[in-house]
């Protein structure tokens, strides 16, 4: 065991963030923790690395095991350059080198008992300069270094002329290079472009010590962790599997703690309604059975209704108009800046109800291709032409379509005022405000929050073309599967940037991938373009590989299509079944009630009889009477036995 998490409590004055939260990590381990923003997860890691203090619990690391930290935010600010700044992570191995060079020129000059001296610091020396895999530090430095997104042109600049993310990545490669026993990740891919994260991932997956992330890049998740921590209304649950056993877990555990409370809660008026009835009949044996009944009511453990996750908070996008087929059509497109040419004889089509995930490395000219059909951004040369009755709704990450005096609630009301207050604060909770922050200013907001606010104004937009520039930045697990569900089920056409690759799995049923300056095409999803994407490389016929794919995706069609069709079938006659036995237990209740109620009128006709002045004193006909009427108890009691044996169906 590498470290455990023991009972950890945490508040933050009457706000509870963690209560009771256990857990702990193995050697070469790879774990997530997960969770909606605000529910913890970076609290935990600083109570782990020692930066808050727990309210009760306890956090034990193994002895002699290091650990290394990358948190979220943090003061970045290295005087150096960058290859300089790697290197420095390999200064043991640097001076270990440097030693054994010296001890090399000393053996030649010694003899005897000082040479055998040397020989033993040399071998010592040697061993852990091997173990440190020394003699390959250098290609290990720039290995890392590529894989982050560096190349030999950045090795000499000063780190503090770079940006705020490509410092991240600077402090993200050092943590990496120092190989400690424990690597703790707080969103790590926050400044990486897809095929650095892709690289990370390799990289974590094989590394040989453990590993604990936080994030919110659910494929990146998939592919590295091994166990996952849910941390939900303060509490942590874990789940031995990566992200898609989680999630699928999770749904199935919740979907059973939600079906026992309804069953509860169903069987509690149920039993109520039983109580009622047999009240209302009025006889002392009827009445006993009520009672009865309500003390078994009073001694049921009542379930808690489980919190539910975003599986039950949908958001509905609908065209006003639909479009033409033709929804988007560029040819020969080409843009450069100065001597950086970005493309050139760019063509693609989009057509009226494709969803489009548009990829490729930073830089590549994603953002470019989406301003110049804004009309954000000129083009040197080419066509961009719009469909009939297309409209587009713009998601930009510069949100420059918001207005910064205006309140949150203010900037959604205004622009759809024909919308309720409750479709309004629906909306905008689903992008995580709530209570007073409806009423910030949106100029009072971080970039996340503005982008958060724009993300919520264009779900209520009535476009039928939707262009969306890294809509999921920003946006935890929660708020980005309400996302992925408005867009999956979105009869418009969408056109998106984004490296969530999860995401893009998701919703995303064609891709074009802009790379050396080319676009390519690929008919699927994510992890369809990740099994066709050597083939389409080194493909010399494009319009086989494309038609390749069209084939390949309507046929499945086909099938899902014939599947649907069948079981519709089924379960339509599952139903007229239900129905038919629905109908004759009612039926049977009815009669039964009927009988009871005959039952009941027998025996009271006998106390009248037996109540009589004649039969008074009359010891034979008193004895008949209350024979019959023995007799007909015994037979109620039959009937009150079918009756709510009938009412427990």
């Amino acid at each position: 065991m590498i470290l455990a998490c023991q009972n950890i409590s945490k508040s933050f004055g009457v706000d509870q963030i963690l209560s009771d939260v256990s857990f702990h990590i193995e050697d070469r381990e790879k774990m997530a923790i997960v969770g909606i923003n605000g529910s913890g997860k970076t609290t935990l890691l600083r109570i782990i690395m020692g930066e808050e203090t727990a309210d009760s619990g306890q956090v034990v690391i193994s002895k002699d095991r290091t650990i290394g930290y990358l948190s979220q935010h943090q003061d970045i600010s290295f005087d150096n350059t960058v290859y300089a700044e790697m290197l420095l992570t390999k200064q043991p191995i640097i001076d270990c080198e440097e030693q054994m060079r010296n001890l090399e020129a000393d053996m030649k000059h010694c003899t005897g008992e000082q040479l055998d001296k040397i020989m033993d610091t040399y071998n010592r020396l040697s061993a852990y300069f091997d173990r440190e895999n020394g003699y390959a530090y250098r290609s290990e430095i720039t290995g890392v270094l590529k894989g982050l997104g560096f190349d030999k042109d950045d090795y000499d600049r000063h780190i503090n002329t770079l940006s705020g993310g490509q410092k991240m990545r600077i402090a993200l490669g050092r943590l990496l290079l120092t190989r400690p026993d424990l690597i703790i990740l707080d969103e790590p891919t926050n400044h990486l472009d897809m095929e650095s994260v892709k690289w990370l991932e390799g990289f974590l997956s094989a590394y040989q010590g453990s590993v604990i992330i936080v994030s919110h890049d659910r494929y990146f998740i998939d592919r590295i962790a091994t166990k996952v921590v849910e941390l939900d209304q303060t509490k942590a649950t874990v789940y031995n599997g990566n992200y898609t056993y989680y999630a699928n877990k999770r749904a199935e555990i919740r979907a059973n703690m939600m079906k026992a409370y309804l069953n509860q809660q169903q069987d509690i008026k149920h039993q109520e309604a039983v109580i009622t009835k047999l009240k209302q009949f009025n006889r002392e044996k009827s009445i006993k059975r009520a009672e009865s009944r309500e003390k078994m009511l009073d001694k049921i453990e009542l379930l808690e209704k489980p919190t539910e996750a975003a599986s039950k908070m949908r958001l509905t996008l609908s065209p006003s108009v639909e479009s033409g087929n033709d929804v988007l059509t560029v040819k020969d497109l080409k843009k450069s800046f100065g001597a950086n040419v970005l493309f050139d004889n760019l063509d693609l089509e989009i057509k009226r109800g494709e969803h489009v995930a548009l990829i490729g490395g930073n830089g590549t000219g994603k953002t470019t291709i989406l301003k110049i059909i804004n009309h954000i951004v000129s083009k040197d040369s080419g066509s961009v032409m719009l469909g009939s009755r297309v409209k587009i709704g713009y998601y930009d990450q510069e949100h420059q379509v918001l207005s910064l005096h205006k309140t949150i609630f203010e900037e959604i009301s205004d622009a759809y005022p024909d919308l309720t207050n409750t479709k309004i604060r629906s909306v905008l909770a689903a992008f995580l405000f709530t209570g007073d922050d409806l009423f910030k200013k949106i100029g009072d907001l971080s970039g996340g929050e503005r982008g958060r606010v724009s993300l919520a104004k264009l779900m209520l937009s009535p476009a039928n073309f939707l262009i969306l520039d890294e809509p999921t930045n920003h946006l935890d697990i929660h708020s980005k599967e309400i996302l992925e569900y408005a867009l999956r089920e979105y009869t418009g056409t969408l056109l998106i940037v984004s490296h969530d690759r999860y995401f893009i799995n998701t919703v995303a049923t064609r891709i074009f991938e802009l790379r050396d300056k080319k676009l390519y095409n690929f008919i699927g999803n994510y992890d369809y373009y990740e099994a066709h994407k050597d083939v389409i490389y080194e493909s010399k016929n494009a319009k086989e590989t494309s038609k390749l794919g069209f084939n390949s995706i309507s046929q499945k069609d086909t099938v899902s299509e014939k599947a649907v069709d069948t079981s519709g079938k089924d379960a339509y006659l599952r139903t007229k079944e239900q129905q038919a036995k629905q109908r004759k237990l009612e039926n049977d209740i009815r009669k039964t009630e009927e009988k009871i109620e005959e039952l009941e009128a027998q025996i009271a006709k006998i106390d009248e009889q037996i109540c009589l002045p004649e039969n008074a004193t009359n010891a034979a006909k008193l004895s008949e009477l209350s024979s019959k009427r023995q007799e007909l108890e015994q037979v109620l009691e039959t009937v009150y036995e079918t009756w709510e044996a009938f009412m427990s169906n």
